[in-house]
This record gives structure tokens, C-alpha cells and sequence, in this order.
């Protein structure tokens, strides 16, 4: 195992202690419980915005922290779920008197911890609403999850419900365009390569040379099949079929193309991807208004690609292209 560390069980502490000297203009970051939030927290009036989960997603969700987006976030341990007490606290810390929405990817360990947080910051007075995001078409149940998996959608509906929390809306209805993120929005990834967890200090899975990880899961769950590796293009149909089908898509609709490196994937080799399912998204008939294209969502050093694409309409546009000031993701300022 090559990686630039100095001891596996000190590695989220030094993230977020660069994290912090990194970017003292936008975030502030809590030790012992570890959180990261906004410099500007809390905001009278404002509804905060919490997520979280093990840290080796980066930039999400500590790099998405900021204006219009996220107001605090919670990092657990590598691939781990953040503690209740992380998470009760980061509540506390971004209340304005608004509300707070904890947007929660479909894990197991991450559900039971932002309830039992958000049970214990309803007891302290503070109005809390959770959406769970469950957006991966590859399998039903994985490893970590009842139901799908939580995945690319999850850095959209941060967006659009940051930007609506920054106008002042309120509590439901920065609720209501989160869950029309969670209704929209579908993913499906793929590996070429296994991560290796730092202080596991081996890779994950084996996965050889010559063969690929459909349906891949962002902690290096099994997908769909393991198959020999095919042309880009083939990856990319085999993502996006089962993409548009799902909800399913139609004729005519506006579409966000969203193309994610796992990590190790060049953004060469992402522009090939996303050129073959913007063509693919056009032979259905959508109309693709916006894209995302990077490592937004990653999974350490995983090479592979996942593909997430969300139905638009004229308030998302709007969010979406709303300003931006964080980390991992800004523009409009």
C-alpha cells in the first residue's frame, strides 16, 4: 500500500486540520466531535443544512460546505458512519431559528445516527426534517443498506436545497425540493480498480486486470456482474440504459448530466463518458440543460465512473444556478 499518510488512525483528524487552514474564509472546524461548518454559522432566519457520512468521499461532504450549499457537515472514520453526538452538535451549531434538514444517504449505520441526533436536537427545541436519498439503480439491498443506495444525487440535492435554504425559504419547502431531488434523481457506477482503506491496508476487493465492476457500490460493494473490460462507450451504455429506464425518463424532459470520477479516473477519460451519455440522453429525446462533471463523490483511489441524472424543471434550474461559495464547488460570485 502506497499512500501519504503518516498513521492510518490519525488521517481524518490531519484532513480536517488542513481543511481548516486551508479555507478560514469559508469553514470552521470542530475537534472531539469532529464537524466541519460554515464560518458564518448560524444564520438567523436561514434553515441549516446538515449531511455527513465516513470520510474517503472527499470533496464530499466537508468540501461542500458554504455559501449556498451545505452548512455544516459531519466526517466519520474512513467509510464509517459520523456519531450522533457529531451530528447533534453540527445541528446545534448551524440553528438560526429556522430549522434544519439533514440530508442523509441511504445507509444503515448513517440513517440510525442522524435519527437518534435528530430525536435528541427536537428534544433540545430545534426543529429538524430528514430526507433520505436512495438513488442507485444497480441492486436493491448492498452491504450497508436496506433499499438502494445513496450516491451521486446526494451532491445535487445539497446544491439546490443550499441555495433555497439561502433565499429564506422555509423548513417544508427546502424540504419539498430535496425530496424532488430524491423522486428525479437516478445513479449507476462502475470500477475498474478496488481502494484500499487506510488502516485495513489492503485493497477492498480483488478485481483483475482485464475485467470490470458494474453497479458498484462507493464503499466497494458488489454491483450488478463482473464483467471483461469493454470501450468506454460500452460502460457508458451499460450505466445509462438502466439510468433512463428507471423512473423512467421521457421525450422532451430537461435532464442534469452528472459524470463522477470513483477517484482515480483522469478527467480525460470522464469528458470521453460523459460525451457518449449526453449522446445517449439525446437519442431518448432529453434535453440536457446542465452538467456536473468530476471527482464530486469518490471513493478514495477506486478508478470508475458513475453516471446521475436528475429531471429539471424551472425551480431547480433556478437553484442549481443559484451562486455558490464552498470548498469542492463554487461559482455565481
Amino acid at each position: 500500500m502506497k499512500k501519504i499518510i503518516n498513521k492510518p488512525e490519525n488521517i481524518v483528524k490531519e484532513e480536517l486540520e488542513g481543511v481548516a487552514v486551508a479555507h478560514p474564509d469559508l469553514v470552521k472546524v470542530h475537534y472531539d466531535p469532529h464537524f466541519v461548518v460554515r464560518v458564518d454559522a448560524p444564520i438567523k432566519g436561514k434553515v441549516g443544512i446538515i449531511s455527513g457520512g465516513g470520510s474517503g468521499h472527499e470533496p464530499m461532504h466537508g468540501g461542500f460546505v458554504g455559501m449556498g450549499m451545505l452548512d455544516a457537515a459531519c466526517p466519520g472514520a474512513v467509510f464509517t458512519s459520523p456519531t450522533p453526538d457529531q451530528m447533534l452538535e453540527a445541528t446545534k451549531a448551524v440553528n438560526g431559528g429556522a430549522g434544519v434538514l439533514h440530508i442523509v444517504k441511504n445507509y444503515t449505520g448513517d440513517i440510525m445516527n442522524f435519527e437518534m441526533a435528530a430525536d435528541l436536537a427536537r428534544g433540545e427545541g430545534i426543529e429538524v426534517s430528514s430526507v433520505v436519498i436512495d438513488d442507485d439503480v444497480a441492486v436493491k439491498d448492498s452491504l450497508y443498506t436496506a433499499g438502494r443506495r445513496g450516491v451521486g444525487s446526494t451532491v445535487l440535492a445539497e446544491k439546490v436545497c443550499g441555495a433555497a435554504a439561502e433565499q429564506h425559504k422555509s423548513l417544508k419547502e427546502v424540504t419539498d425540493v430535496c425530496v424532488k431531488v430524491k423522486n428525479w434523481g437516478r445513479s449507476m457506477g462502475m470500477a475498474l480498480t478496488s481502494c484500499t482503506v487506510p488502516h485495513v491496508g489492503k485493497p477492498t476487493f480483488d478485481l483483475p486486470e482485464n475485467e470490470m465492476e458494474i453497479g458498484i457500490g462507493i464503499h466497494g460493494e458488489p454491483g450488478r456482474q463482473r464483467l471483461p473490460l469493454k470501450s468506454a462507450d460500452e460502460i457508458v451504455e451499460m450505466l445509462m440504459e438502466p439510468i433512463i429506464s428507471d423512473i423512467p425518463y421521457k421525450s422532451g424532459e430537461q435532464v442534469l448530466l452528472f459524470v463522477n470520477s470513483m477517484g482515480g479516473t483522469p478527467l480525460l477519460e470522464l469528458y470521453v463518458a460523459y460525451r457518449k451519455a449526453h449522446e445517449i440522453a439525446s437519442k431518448h429525446g432529453l434535453k440536457v440543460v446542465r452538467n456536473l462533471i468530476g471527482p464530486y463523490i469518490t471513493s478514495l483511489e477506486m478508478a470508475g465512473i458513475s453516471i446521475t441524472m436528475l429531471k429539471m424543471d424551472d425551480e431547480l434550474l433556478k437553484l442549481w444556478d443559484a451562486p455558490v461559495k464552498t470548498p469542492g464547488l463554487r461559482w455565481g460570485i
